[in-house]
């Protein structure tokens, strides 16, 4: 039966349950600024806007009772959470910081489980959500077990009376008595001040000195823990007049030692003996905030020194695409691979063209007129004719301010990306590389995998080395070269089909290839580096995880891109394929679709190159007023 026109369509479901929610948000929340989406990928709270899990068209009730979960949590922590006061608290990075946001999320958490009976069944639902993977459910090694999730499961139970979930349980039974045996009259105190986020966030910073985390406190927030405990006794006091007595004893004082040590002697000591105390308290000052364990190092050059390491790299390899495979057979994959081209090419090659466009348009060539010296302007002849005298009849070629750029593509040749993933990747590619080499942007394409399946030679000499305690990465690297920045695309388009290759796409160590590939761009001599990730997931290697914490790996990818995106001037974007990768990466966009790489990836240079645009306003701000002049004349 035709349907009547200006009748509505008939909505979804689950739309209701949408627009409950969102009200319920805003309501706990107490901000009707808060604003509610629904989108595949992970859960996340950004200021005002709240993402949630996309629901089935017709959800079960444990979805939806998932999704009202994730949806309280972050209400509460729009309502009871103070971003500026966490900020100021929270330690600066690390596993301190890790621990610390996961209790605070516990806090929130528990005030609306103590309060309302329906969010608390909601709340625990998620929480259950959250570990029923099962990866923890048989833990028998505490360096397997992240003490953050255990921490705050703890933390949990005492504010709220809450059992762990039962796949978490083995996790917190790990690390419960090594935690209650080291805090347990500072977790006993946290009851009492779960209301107040300073007094609770001070109790915290306590609890991580207790488990030898205090290291990554920052400076300033070690000083205000002393000025917050001041009720608290301690040698301030009796230290500054013992060091007024015999300063020299003292080897190295604390701030209030030196200050009230200074104060003192000035006036009662030799010039000399001030100086030299002076000079000694100030070599002190600097030894103390030095920090000794890792001075002028990064997590790119030494990750030992972070807590990350290699059992073996003998057997890592860098190599060239040609080398992997004979001509014959990469004749026969850029056959293949320009088979598919030709099916993208109308989507891929307009995407493109957009690319090139923006690119040509910002190297054009441009003029300054109405110059008292430079090249002789002929269109002002007539204007010399009536007054040889007139001053204004040159002009001069603007230099182009379009910054000379390099690009590497950094692709994921792990076994997830086989079929059509990897087919879309090589593909655009190939394009982009094109398209960038015609707009004089020189392209560096590469791919990270493993050489074997569960750890190949290096597994092997750690198991006749009699398997040794905390081995760290425990399998042969693959970096392969597909194209370098300085090699023509005519060059090197057969080795970009290797990736089509079945046998090369195994496991990926995401942290070690991003860190390799932004070695290779710093060594470029181009003023602007742009490295963009491909990624379907994260890292995973079963030998590496089945001998290390589950998120080793993981920890250290995440030290690699703050490393980069905060100390390098190289320029991080990440696509995710099927995977939220927005939660490692600053900038990043997740796609659901490998067909929607192409424009992607065009998108996100596109913006870049943009920005480099807006960079450059006040150079263009001055030409409409040159063309003023011009008409004027």
């Amino acid at each position: 039966m035709a349907v009547p026109a200006g009748t509505k369509k008939k909505e979804a479901p689950s739309e209701p349950f949408k627009r409950a929610l969102g009200l319920a948000v805003r309501a706990i929340a107490g901000d009707e600024q808060v604003q509610v989406n629904y989108a595949p990928g992970k859960p996340e709270l950004d200021g005002k806007n709240v993402q949630l899990p996309e629901p089935s068209r017709v959800p079960t009730a444990k979805e939806i009772a998932v999704i009202r979960g994730w949806a309280d949590s972050f209400a509460l922590t729009a309502a009871a959470h103070d971003v500026k006061l966490h900020s100021r608290l929270a330690p600066e990075a690390g596993p301190a910081r890790v621990v610390f946001e996961a209790v605070e999320r516990a806090r929130v958490e528990a005030l609306g489980t103590n309060r309302m009976p329906g969010m608390a069944t909601n709340l625990t639902a998620k929480i259950e959500d959250q570990y029923g993977h099962g990866r923890f459910a048989d833990l028998t090694d505490r360096s397997e077990a992240p003490i953050e999730d255990a921490l705050s499961l703890i933390v949990r139970e005492r504010l709220t009376g809450l059992k762990p979930p039962q796949n978490a349980q083995a996790l917190v039974d790990l690390w419960r008595p090594w935690i209650e045996d080291r805090c347990e009259k500072t977790l006993q105190r946290m009851q009492d001040v779960a209301q107040d986020q300073a007094s609770f966030g001070r109790l915290m910073r306590d609890v991580l000195k207790a488990l030898d985390l205090s290291e990554e406190l920052g400076e300033g927030q070690e000083e205000d823990d002393g000025a917050e405990n001041e009720d608290q006794p301690d040698s301030g006091e009796s230290d500054s007049q013992e060091d007024g007595d015999d300063s020299d004893s003292q080897e190295q004082p604390s701030d209030d030692q030196r200050a009230d040590g200074e104060e003192g002697e000035t006036t009662d000591s030799e010039d000399g003996e001030t100086d030299q105390f002076d000079a000694d308290a100030e070599g002190d000052e600097m030894a103390d905030t030095r920090e000794p364990w890792r001075p002028n190092t990064n997590v790119l050059d030494n990750p030992e020194a972070y807590g990350y390491q290699v059992y073996n790299r003998t057997f890592d390899e860098e190599v060239a695409a040609e080398d992997l495979s004979t001509p014959d057979e990469l004749e026969r994959l850029r056959s293949f691979l320009d088979k598919e081209l030709r099916n993208l090419s109308s989507a891929v090659s307009r995407l493109a063209n957009k690319l090139q466009r923006k690119l040509l348009a910002q190297q054009n060539r441009a003029w300054d007129f109405d110059l008292e010296e430079g090249m002789l302007d002929v269109r002002r002849l007539p204007r010399i004719i009536i007054d040889p005298m007139f001053p204004l009849s040159f002009k001069r070629e603007r230099e182009t301010d379009f910054r000379d750029t390099v690009v590497t593509l950094l692709i994921d040749n792990s076994g997830s990306m086989r079929g059509r993933p990897i087919m879309v990747a090589a593909c655009c590619a190939d394009i982009l590389a094109r398209t960038l080499e015609r707009c004089g942007v020189k392209v560096e394409i590469l791919g990270f995998t493993t050489r074997a399946w569960k750890g190949g030679q290096s597994r092997e000499a750690w198991l006749a080395a009699g398997k040794p305690a905390n081995p760290g990465r425990l399998n042969d690297l693959r970096h392969v070269v597909y194209k370098t920045a300085d090699a023509p695309w005519r060059r090197t388009k057969r080795s970009l089909a290797l990736m089509m290759r079945e046998g090369l796409l195994k496991e990926n160590i995401d942290g070690e290839a991003l860190a390799w590939a932004h070695n290779r761009l710093l060594v470029r001599s181009e003023q602007r580096k742009i490295l963009m990730m491909i990624s379907d997931g994260a890292p995973v290697d079963d030998s590496t995880l089945s001998v290390n914490s589950g998120c080793y790996l993981e920890r250290h990818l995440r030290q690699v891109i703050e490393e980069i995106e905060t100390r390098s001037p190289v320029e991080l974007i990440a696509i995710g394929i099927g995977h939220d990768v927005t939660r490692y990466y600053q900038r990043a966009v997740t796609i659901t679709d490998p067909s929607e790489l192409a424009g992607a990836m065009t998108d996100q240079l596109v913006e870049l190159f943009d920005e480099n645009v807006d960079s450059r306003a006040p150079a263009r701000a001055a030409k409409p007023s040159a063309q003023a002049r011009r008409r004027f004349h």
